[in-house]
């Protein structure tokens, strides 16, 4: 309807003045908010001199052809609108108002997506990740449904949590079966860490998982079942992502998790005590993690869980990265960006991130100790780290260790802190002469500094800039001379 009003320049007023219907009914029309009855649909084809068959048809004319495509799709329906309080019929209707320039533009974006092999997947967590960090990472409603939980079990929220007392919850109260030696016999699952097999409520185990690991799972269990969630996938990492609500439910599920690991006011406490300190404390920040028996993944979540909501420390970012000492290679595979995009980031270049960066000069010097046969357990530092060619530096905490159960992988975990005047009001250590100062960028291919010793690429990036800047100046000598 919108498109054959506005095709024949006809205002609401002067439909509604032809149709007999009122401008606010033929706006909820066009909204699709109201569907018409019969002889509405009558009017209205005789005001816009079609037929009222032409006004129903499936048959929709090429301008419409793409928004019709969008909408038999389900692709719509699966966004994740209502959470960010996005209306599906604002939606339709900004498709509706430009139906060919919107349809070029979700052509474009598909076409970009196929070149990168992108799938729904990476919509669905990119989407989890957002929001995120619309919310800042904290979810009131899930801390309250820990707390509950922690006082009907009667557990110690000072954390430590063990695995016998999560074991013991699921088997007496909730009848799980946990099996600890099945999937062994599955040498195709020998990554998967965990199995849910919902019919007989039984809990398979990788029998290769540490203590930390499997009382995470089981911490995990527990989340569904006491935020009621129904829909999830059968494995501790989801292998298949079909629908947002899915990664949504996994999250919130981890969430909990995280959260009975290590239990809210105790973390908070700590951490009060360890941002106060007035030099850095390696050894400090160490004891925190080793207190909840957490992996430092789990702890450095948990920060981000706490510090922008309790501390006021929003302008941070996460992320954690895997270094492959056969093939010397690393990547990023998970980030975490609150407030806004921070520098540093993963990408699908293709190119050598920064070795300034804390995250991967950890990973270096762990490797090193692991070469000359020295055992490494988890591997700390701190670091200001200044971005090239910006006024932005950052205070980074990074946790570098082996990765279990692959002895060629190394893993690193880093907290990123933007840097103001409020920030080293809450963070008494942040100046401390022992933290390494270092000026950072991106990656080596688009970085300048050319007598970097850690440069592990050459600048081609660069180099390509300075040639396309070099005919623009020829081409500006030839036009203006």
């Amino acid at each position: 309807m919108k498109q054959l009003r506005t095709g024949q320049s006809l205002s609401f007023a002067q439909l509604a003045e032809q149709s007999g219907l009122s401008v606010s009914y033929l706006n909820e029309i066009e909204k699709g908010k109201k569907y018409p009855r019969a002889d509405k649909i009558a009017l209205l084809a005789k005001a816009l001199n079609i037929d009222k068959e032409e006004l129903t048809s499936t048959e929709l004319t090429k301008e419409l052809a793409g928004v019709g495509v969008l909408l038999k799709s389900n692709f719509l329906n699966e966004l994740p609108l209502d959470l960010f309080g996005i209306e599906l019929s604002k939606v339709t209707e900004i498709i509706a108002s430009a139906p060919i320039r919107v349809g070029a533009f979700i052509s474009t974006l598909v076409e970009i997506s196929r070149s990168y092999s992108l799938l729904d997947a990476h919509f669905f967590t990119g989407a989890m990740r957002a929001y995120q960090e619309m919310r800042y990472n904290y979810f009131e409603e899930i801390e309250t449904a820990v707390d509950d939980f922690f006082k009907k079990e009667k557990l110690s929220m000072e954390g430590g949590v063990s695995e016998e007392q999560l074991k013991s919850i699921l088997q007496k109260k909730h009848k799980y079966k946990i099996i600890e030696d099945e999937l062994s016999g599955y040498p195709e699952l020998e990554n998967v860490r965990a199995v849910y097999h919902p019919k007989a409520k039984r809990l398979l185990l990788n029998d290769k998982l540490t203590s930390t690991e499997k009382v995470f799972q089981l911490a995990k269990e527990l989340g569904f079942l006491r935020l009621k969630i129904k829909d999830r996938g059968p494995t501790s990492t989801l292998l298949k992502i079909n629908s947002f609500d899915l990664v949504l439910n996994h999250n919130q599920a981890s969430y909990f998790a995280a959260a009975v690991i290590i239990p809210r006011d105790a973390l908070l406490a700590d951490l009060r005590i360890f941002f106060q300190k007035e030099k850095w404390d390696a050894e400090a920040l160490l004891k925190i993690k080793r207190k909840y028996n957490a992996s430092p993944e789990i702890f450095y979540h948990r920060l981000t869980n706490l510090l922008p909501q309790f501390f006021g420390l929003q302008k941070l970012f996460f992320i954690r990265t895997i270094h492959d000492t056969q093939k010397n290679n690393f990547e990023i595979d998970k980030e975490l960006h609150l407030n806004h995009k921070h520098h540093p980031h993963g990408n699908g270049l293709l190119e050598h991130y920064c070795r300034r960066w804390s995250s991967i000069s950890l990973l270096n010097d762990l490797h090193e100790m692991q070469k000359v046969g020295k055992y490494v357990g988890t591997f700390v530092g701190a670091q200001r780290s200044k971005y090239l060619g910006t006024e932005d530096e950052y205070l980074t905490m990074t946790l570098a260790r082996p990765s279990h159960p692959k002895p060629h992988l190394n893993t690193s975990v880093t907290i990123g802190i933007l840097v103001d005047e409020e920030v080293k009001k809450k963070i008494k250590f942040i100046d401390d002469s022992t933290i390494l100062h270092r000026v950072v960028n991106q990656t080596c291919q688009r970085c300048p500094i050319l007598d970097c010793t850690e440069r592990a690429a050459p600048a081609i990036e660069v180099e390509k800039r300075e040639k396309r800047k070099a005919v623009q100046e020829a081409l500006k000598k030839i036009v203006e001379g």
